[in-house]
């Protein structure tokens, strides 16, 4: 594992997500500064989490924006990013908010015994060189009767990359209970326009 700050910050796809942490809240879905598209991600993420108050884990944060979300209904967040420049946006950004920020790895965040209610993981498993294994390990972070929250898709059409609504049932067969897909790319106000790839949320209990 190298310690050179750059490096560390690069994802297994080849994104440094130092280098666009400043630009990164641009896109309407990733700042939700647009009080519809605001509305629009509250409003799913109420109804993916649990509506008890309860620990969540935020896989690839990012600059906090569904953190932010998840702590405004009142649930404990725990965030973890690879990249100190997204973190120190996350952690500006819930300032005073019952949150952490870690820097670390999505794959093996740096939690320790720590266990949640749920892991929460948004367009990050497409980037991850063994997303079965990822999936096998956020599992073990769940407590009894907890559930992933996965949003993801493929995007792109001469070279799509992500992973596909089939694939991440199949990927998610040996360690859910109980799998629940809902597509969402024709909700608009979630994206702030128009998208034709496939997008969707998984809600996989344990």
């Amino acid at each position: 594992m190298t310690t050179d700050a750059k490096d560390a910050s690069t994802s297994p796809d080849g994104h440094d997500w130092d280098a666009l942490a400043a630009a990164f809240d641009d896109e309407p879905d990733h700042g939700l500064r647009d009080p519809a598209v605001r509305e629009a991600w509250a409003r799913r993420l109420r109804s993916w989490l649990p509506r008890t108050a309860g620990d969540v884990l935020d896989l690839g944060c990012g600059t906090g924006s569904l953190s932010l979300l998840a702590a405004e209904d009142g649930h404990r967040v725990t965030g973890v990013d690879l990249s100190p420049a997204m973190v120190e946006r996350a952690r500006a950004k819930l300032a005073g908010r019952d949150a952490v920020f870690l820097l670390g790895d999505a794959a093996a965040p740096p939690v320790g015994q720590r266990r949640f209610d749920v892991v929460l993981v948004r367009h990050v498993l497409w980037t991850l060189p063994d997303p079965g294994r990822a999936l096998r390990h956020w599992r073990e972070l769940l407590r009894p009767g907890g559930r992933l929250v996965l949003v993801e898709g493929v995007w792109g059409t001469v070279a799509p990359v992500g992973v596909a609504a089939d694939r991440l049932r199949e990927l998610l067969a040996p360690v859910a209970a109980s799998v629940r897909v809902e597509p969402l790319a024709q909700d608009v106000s979630l994206w702030g326009r128009e998208v034709h790839d496939e997008r969707y949320a998984v809600v996989a209990l344990v």
